[in-house]
């Protein structure tokens, strides 16, 4: 019996605990004519029960090109509102609706409206995470796999607005030597790595390489020996003869990674104060039971003003055309 109203967010109920909540889920896709797609940050086993897991350029072309009725987005809002946009005839759930995201909360569309408007001859790039009203507001989307990529595609005299993340546009102007005005926005996960930490860890693992995803502040970047998406980070890993690699992103990815490469080692890059760990609590508010409800009640589903989609599309659009060379 369902115990809790979707205005909290997600559904709630008291599950038989001898309930195979995989094969569950399994049928339940099928039954449903239903994709899950996931994000590198979600728990192992959400991503080993997801019919793609990637970053946020692989998903969204996987949400554009789905022929099924339903989009399962294991992810945070920004995406499934991503899924959205693109399918606008299609059912898009998101397990709960509370995984929100420090980037998007950071970049409110009102006070983004207000700040473009200070700059009338600027064309606006929009990291994909901020939410629907954001895009709405933007020129182009770009995620951390094609932002180098489009970001040289735009002409010397064009002058640029990059949002929301800083630490990514920072990134951006060092790599191509473009001057754009930031907006002022991080990510809770990524601003936390701790330079200090780090250095002593690579003393601790002498000769390990650092991994680093371009929305780690400066401080942290300046000590990697590969700065990429969250792809990109796999990829290396993959292709590097190194053994031992220390990882600056949500410690998600190293599931795959070890996968990938059981032979070596991944090692989470350590945080600022006492923990461990490296994950986001956004990504977590995910799990296996949440994603069998959500199947099973076809609920909570994204749904959006028809406006705004219409107007988040155009940028999104233009991301996908730019990014047609970029794996």
């Amino acid at each position: 019996m369902q115990v809790l109203n979707l205005s909290d967010g997600f559904i709630n109920e008291v599950l038989d605990p001898s309930l195979d909540l995989t094969a569950e889920i399994q049928r339940l896709k099928q039954e449903r004519n239903a994709v899950l797609l996931a994000h590198y940050y979600q728990e192992p086993a959400i991503q080993d029960i997801a019919d793609y897991v990637g970053d946020s350029l692989g998903l969204a072309r996987r949400a554009a090109d789905t022929e099924k009725d339903v989009i399962l987005f294991a992810g945070v809002h920004f995406m499934a509102e991503t899924a959205k946009i693109l399918n606008p005839d299609k059912t898009v759930l998101l397990p709960d609706l509370n995984a929100g995201c420090s980037l998007a909360d950071s970049c409110p569309a009102d006070e983004f409206g207000r700040f473009k408007a200070m700059y009338p001859d600027h064309i606006v790039i929009s990291y994909i995470n901020c939410s629907a009203e954001t895009k709405a507001q933007s020129d182009i989307i770009c995620t951390s796999s094609n932002a180098e990529h489009i970001v040289r595609q735009i002409p010397l005299d064009q002058p640029i607005i990059f949002a929301p993340d800083r630490n990514l546009g920072a990134f951006l102007i060092k790599e191509t030597g473009r001057d754009m005005v930031l907006w002022d926005g991080v990510c809770i996960v990524h601003q936390t790595f701790s330079e200090e930490k780090l250095i002593r860890l690579k003393m601790r693992h002498d000769g390990a390489q650092v991994l680093a995803h371009p929305e780690c502040d400066a401080s942290v970047l300046r000590h990697a020996d590969y700065i990429g998406s969250t792809s990109g980070i796999r990829n290396y890993a993959i292709n590097s003869p190194e053994q031992t690699m220390i990882v600056a992103t949500e410690e998600g990815i190293l599931h795959q990674m070890r996968k990938d490469s059981p032979g070596k080692t991944f090692i989470p890059a350590p945080p600022e104060g006492g923990c461990t760990c490296s994950q986001c609590p956004h990504m977590r508010l995910n799990t296996l039971q949440k994603i069998y409800l959500c199947l099973k009640h076809g609920a909570p589903e994204i749904t959006m003003d028809e406006e705004i989609r219409l107007q988040a599309l155009r940028p999104i659009k233009r991301m996908l055309e730019m990014s047609v060379a970029v794996v």
